[in-house]
């Protein structure tokens, strides 16, 4: 069987009709959750993204790989899921971000069609001999005081490259050597943060649709790693209305429905090229998103 990944990225499952009572509209991952297998007790290992697709890719914690932080270097010794997949005759394909730090920018896919979005050096490596400092470069809390509608953005223009990129690998394998089987990873930045989307998909809702999170913040209850990320993220320093919460978990369900756009385009290519019966399909997110859930928003 071919494989087809299609990987979100910062993706709430409690934001997903398959899981939660939730207002988003996803008919085509609806759909595959019908025909399918849901896993309803699987977590990420990891809530940052290079750590959590560094442990997915390889099977391991992040403790056991030094997948420490967004920064840390991923080890080109460390077998993964990839290599796997080609020493079992796959050809093994990689379309959009992997967030995988320092040279090797592969790890056993045999062929990577886009650059990724993030950086893969190590500047943002955090000083944790002084972890109450707020880096320059890291997340504030303008994504969500600047959440809403836009004209366009980065993220989109990313996804349709990835997307583009994936379906010419599918009609290329459709139409070429069929003699191995296709691995396809799609990896889209979308719904991360920043809470932005253009229309139509931003008008899918209406403010009214949108909850408010259910569990507030207790600051005696709050963890040391609480704090911390409430410090290197701006908020004591922004004061954040209900407005600006409700805009910013309209804009991430908004994006979830960009996401199943990307997922039905894909599913239609299948279809179109008839490898739908021949490829197995699974969807997922390297970790979830907070929406203000006890004050915070996942970084």
């Amino acid at each position: 069987m071919n494989i087809l990944i299609v990987m979100a990225d910062q993706m709430a499952a409690a934001a997903l009709p398959i899981y939660a009572k939730a207002p988003t509209r996803a008919p085509h991952l609806s759909d595959l959750a019908a025909r399918g297998v849901v896993f309803d007790s699987a977590y990420c290992n990891s809530p940052l993204c290079a750590p959590s697709r560094a442990s997915l890719m390889t099977g391991h914690l992040p403790s056991r790989i030094g997948a420490y932080d967004n920064a840390a270097a991923f080890g080109s010794d460390v077998p993964t899921v990839a290599h796997y997949l080609r020493a079992e005759g796959y050809r093994t394909v990689l379309s959009g971000k992997m967030h995988f730090s320092g040279p090797d920018q592969l790890h056993g896919f045999e062929e990577r069609l886009t650059t990724d979005i993030y950086p893969a050096d190590f500047g943002w490596t955090p000083d944790w001999d002084r972890p109450d400092d707020r880096p320059s470069w890291y997340h504030n809390m303008s994504s969500v005081t600047d959440a809403g509608r836009c004209v366009r953005t980065n993220q989109i223009d990313y996804n349709e490259e990835v997307v583009l990129a994936a379906e010419r690998a599918i009609y290329d394998h459709a139409r070429g050597d069929r003699s191995r089987p296709l691995c396809l990873v799609t990896s889209l930045t979308h719904p991360h943060d920043p809470f932005a989307i253009p229309d139509p998909w931003w008008s899918h809702y209406s403010p009214e649709e949108i909850e408010l999170p259910r569990q507030e913040l207790d600051p005696a209850a709050m963890t040391p790693h609480e704090w911390r990320l409430r410090r290197v993220c701006d908020m004591e320093g922004v004061h954040i209305t209900p407005a600006h919460v409700r805009d910013a978990r309209r804009a991430h369900y908004a994006a979830i429905c960009y996401v199943d756009g990307q997922v039905g385009r894909l599913m239609g290519t299948l279809r179109a090229t008839g490898l739908q019966d021949d490829t197995v399909v699974v969807v997922t997110s390297d970790h979830g998103e907070m929406l203000g859930e006890r004050g915070l928003c996942t970084r």
